[in-house]
C-alpha cells in the first residue's frame, strides 16, 4: 500500500527519521536543470527520449535502500510518476514507499505554469540545482 504525503509532512519524516530515504524520480535533465530537494537520491522512474519505464528502478532502490521496511519517500513534478514508482517499490516488497503529493513543482495553475499552487519549492523546502 502507497501512503502519500504533503511535502511539508514528508520534509518532517525525514527530519524525525534516520532510515527515511528520499528519491527523486524525475528524469536527468530535471533533475538538473530545475532543481532538486537537497539529499535526494536521483533514481528516474522514466527518461528521454523514449519515456519507458526504468527496467532497472527496483534494482536501483534496492542498492539505495537496502531495508524493504524503511520508508521511501517519492517524488516527482507534480506527484504521479512518483505515485507509479512508489506502487512498484510495494509491489516489490517495501513495506512503507511514500507518494509526495504536489511533487516538486506543484500542479498546473490557471496560466499553465507550476510553482505558483504547490510543490517543494512553493513550500521553500531544501532544494538546490546542479
Amino acid at each position: 500500500m502507497v501512503e502519500n504525503l504533503e511535502p511539508k509532512q514528508a520534509w518532517q519524516l525525514l527530519q524525525t527519521d534516520p532510515s527515511a530515504v528520499l528519491i527523486d524520480v524525475r528524469t536527468k535533465m530535471e533533475h538538473s536543470y530545475v532543481g532538486h530537494p537537497i539529499g535526494a537520491v536521483h533514481i528516474p522512474w522514466k527518461e528521454n527520449p523514449d519515456w519507458q519505464v526504468n527496467p532497472a528502478f527496483v534494482e536501483q532502490v534496492a542498492e539505495a535502500v537496502p531495508d524493504k521496511n524503511a520508508p521511501v519517500l517519492l517524488l516527482c513534478r507534480s506527484g504521479q510518476r512518483s505515485l507509479d514508482a512508489a506502487a512498484a517499490l510495494a509491489a516489490a516488497g517495501y513495506s512503507r514507499p511514500i507518494n509526495i503529493l504536489e511533487g516538486f513543482e506543484g500542479p498546473l495553475d490557471d496560466d499553465k505554469h507550476r510553482g505558483n499552487r504547490g510543490g517543494w519549492r512553493f513550500h521553500d523546502l531544501p532544494w538546490e540545482q546542479s
